[in-house]
């Protein structure tokens, strides 16, 4: 294996990308960071919002940014899992069955409105996203590397939406928000979009190699000992408190770990510090967070951020 780039580079690719990206996404730089976060964790994005404030360009848009394998899927209440992973076909010439890969077979896919599809649709997703596998009569397939599933959905409470299970939303590495724009943002917006459609004018400034190779540099950054310990204490409360039905996975654990060494790489730093596992805590712990009943008022979200106010980072034990 070639020897990763210095971290340096890494904030530099990154940086393309990133201004690429927000040519698209006007004044949303956070929104984009966590994309770029979530991609050089080798985790998958869900982007949530009300319809029409950007999910779908976002994901194009960082898909666009990258020339590598690009899939979409419309997920409809219609769709069937093997319209996602693909499925035996018979070839009357050969007398045999042929495995014929779905668009899951991509190194960025985009599950649009993944929450209009059915549950039993939804879990085609859930070997894929963990394993980077396809299972399919017996068979195992390998995906492509980088992978990454870039899912939008709308709120739970609109018309033809299913909730994504505990288990779906546990295997992604992030949720985030777009949001409105502000004023001048959208008065921008109008005028990129007076003309051609700017996603169609977007070019690659990256590809799937140096992709991988951002990401191998990204598993080098240091994790200290103390915090590891943060990151385990602060999972580990989330289990513990009253208004939380169910707390987060050892998964969300690891997520965390990787969320914090990539916002550490973007900063150009080679280690993580108890900053970066605050910066992105919330995106990567509150989604998978299941609130008692009657707690109608608080958020996951909120009790996220009153951990990290709460929660101290413990000193390095002395040798």
């Amino acid at each position: 294996m070639p020897e990763p780039p210095p971290l340096g580079a890494v904030a530099d690719l990154t940086g393309r990308i990133a201004q690429n990206v927000q040519r698209i996404i006007v004044g949303k730089p956070d929104v984009v960071r966590l994309a770029l976060v979530t991609l050089l964790a080798e985790g998958h994005l869900l982007v949530e919002d009300v319809p029409g404030v950007g999910k779908t360009s976002l994901a194009k848009a960082l898909a666009r940014s990258l020339d590598a394998s690009v899939s979409r899927v419309q997920f409809t209440p219609d769709l069937l899992p093997g319209d996602i992973t693909g499925m035996s076909v018979y070839n009357r010439q050969t007398n045999e069955f042929e495995f014929r890969p779905g668009p899951v077979f991509a190194n960025v896919v985009i599950a649009d409105e993944i929450n209009r599809a059915s549950p039993k649709t939804q879990s085609a997703l859930l070997e894929c996203m963990a394993e980077h596998q396809v299972t399919v009569d017996g068979g195992t397939y390998q995906l492509a590397s980088p992978f990454m599933v870039v899912a939008t959905q709308n709120p739970v409470e609109m018309d033809g939406t299913y909730p994504l299970p505990e288990a779906q939303r546990d295997r992604f590495t992030a949720r985030i928000s777009v949001g409105y724009p502000d004023p001048a943002a959208e008065l921008a917006m109008i005028d990129e979009h007076a003309g051609a459609d700017p996603l169609e004018q977007l070019r690659p400034v990256a590809d799937a190699r140096m992709v991988r190779g951002v990401i191998e540099a990204v598993r080098r950054v240091r994790v200290g000992p103390e915090v590891r310990q943060y990151c385990v204490d602060l999972i580990g409360a989330t289990r513990r408190q009253p208004e939380i039905r169910l707390g987060a996975s050892p998964r969300a654990t690891l997520h965390l770990v990787r969320a914090a060494r990539a916002q550490a790489a973007l900063a150009g730093r080679g280690y993580v510090v108890p900053d970066d596992v605050q910066a992105i805590a919330v995106p990567v712990v509150a989604h998978r967070l299941s609130l008692a009943p009657g707690e109608g008022r608080t958020t996951a979200a909120d009790v996220v951020r009153g951990l990290l106010s709460r929660i101290p980072v413990r000193a390095p034990a002395r040798a």
